[in-house]
């Protein structure tokens, strides 16, 4: 197959079959973002004002309460910053969740513990069951789909929701911002909310029970949404956000370490950007990364073309990784580069859930 690659963005069509390209050689990916950016993301004054009504309805509705908002942090750069800038400069009461899935890389855990030490954030981390959360991580490796992170994010949400309900919290502010992450590739990737695909890929490869994770389902999903009106944020997409200068004011306020790219702050995710979907799938993720901060003007396309000629590995040792990994879920080297052997599954091959449909009208509807 000749390889197509878009003459605006860095996006292409090697391992995505949803990518089209118009006369002029620019892909829907980036076509969608621009049409889109000036109804989502609010960089000049206009943000301003939004930020300053959002922060003023949260205060307002819960000045009786412990907490503002509540808000997920892995330790990465997105909800790091977003937590600084809501506790310092919001004032704002967060109260933060961490999940530590056993796959935390060192500098994550210093990062969140200076910034949640300085800025005053309650964090609070939840730790799953290890030996039924490596098992179904096992399970979803041994399934051959493309996205490992399901049972990761399934985890931290149903953890969040849970706290929401416990502590009364209507508001969630997500670190999700249109600036970095405006282009996400749709080919090879899946829902995490799915429950039932999550049950039915253990039900296959699993060894035993999973009945101690916390699991997030549509069904529940949509009982939050439309019953306890929970409401979730993106205050990011109201501020100028750029990468470079939310490390060095994250780097100045609380000494935070940057990891050296995007989702990199966990070791599994980690091993599922930089060799499962690379090795397996032909996915190199640092073309959405990078398409997308073109899009935002962080970058240019040149700048972007120069950095995916680089080594996907350069300067990163993965191997360790790999091996600390396998560890966790008791798989050896040789099952495991069998397993790379093998052919993939797209996550429809297994069992998927009718309620996303319905989740996605109901949402459609109401906004």
């Amino acid at each position: 197959m000749k390889i197509t690659v878009c003459t605006r963005c860095v996006m292409d069509n090697s391992s995505d079959n949803t990518i089209a390209f118009d006369p002029l050689g620019r892909c829907n990916y980036c076509t969608n973002a621009l049409r889109i950016m000036p109804k989502v993301y609010f960089p000049g004054a206009e943000g301003q004002g939004k930020i300053k009504n959002l922060i003023d309805l949260i205060k307002r509705e819960n000045a009786k309460k412990p907490y503002d908002c509540l808000m997920g942090v892995s330790g990465g750069l997105d909800s790091s910053y977003l937590a600084y800038l809501g506790a310092k400069k919001w004032n704002l009461r967060i109260l933060a969740i961490h999940i530590d899935d056993g796959f935390d890389e060192p500098v994550a855990r210093r990062n969140l513990e200076s910034l949640c030490r300085k800025a005053g954030i309650h964090l609070v981390v939840e730790k799953p069951d290890y030996e039924q959360y490596f098992d179904l991580c096992k399970s979803f490796l041994l399934s051959g789909v493309p996205n490992l992170a399901v049972p990761q994010d399934n985890v931290l949400l149903a953890c969040l929701y849970q706290r929401a309900r416990k502590e009364k919290i209507r508001y969630f502010l997500s670190g999700g911002n249109f600036a970095l992450e405006n282009i996400l590739q749709k080919g090879n990737t899946y829902d995490a909310i799915d429950k039932k695909h999550i049950l039915d890929i253990h039900h296959r490869f699993g060894r035993g029970e999973i009945n101690n994770l916390p699991l997030y389902s549509y069904q529940k999903k949509i009982m939050d949404r439309f019953f306890v009106r929970t409401k979730t944020w993106r205050p990011l997409n109201y501020i100028n956000y750029n990468r470079n200068h939310a490390i060095k004011e994250l780097g100045d306020f609380c000494g935070f370490e940057y990891y050296g790219g995007k989702h990199l702050e966990n070791k599994f995710t980690k091993f599922l950007q930089l060799f499962w979907l690379p090795s397996k799938f032909g996915v190199d993720k640092r073309k959405s990364h990078l398409s997308s901060m073109i899009v935002s003007k962080q970058i240019t396309r040149a700048e972007a073309l120069a950095e995916l000629s680089k080594p996907l590995l350069e300067n990163i040792k993965i191997d360790e990784d790999i091996n600390f990994i396998l560890g966790k879920i008791e798989i050896t080297n040789d099952d495991f580069f069998k397993l790379m052997s093998q052919p993939t599954r797209a996550h429809e091959f297994y069992g998927t859930s009718s309620f996303g449909k319905l989740y996605r009208i109901l949402v459609k509807y109401l906004k």
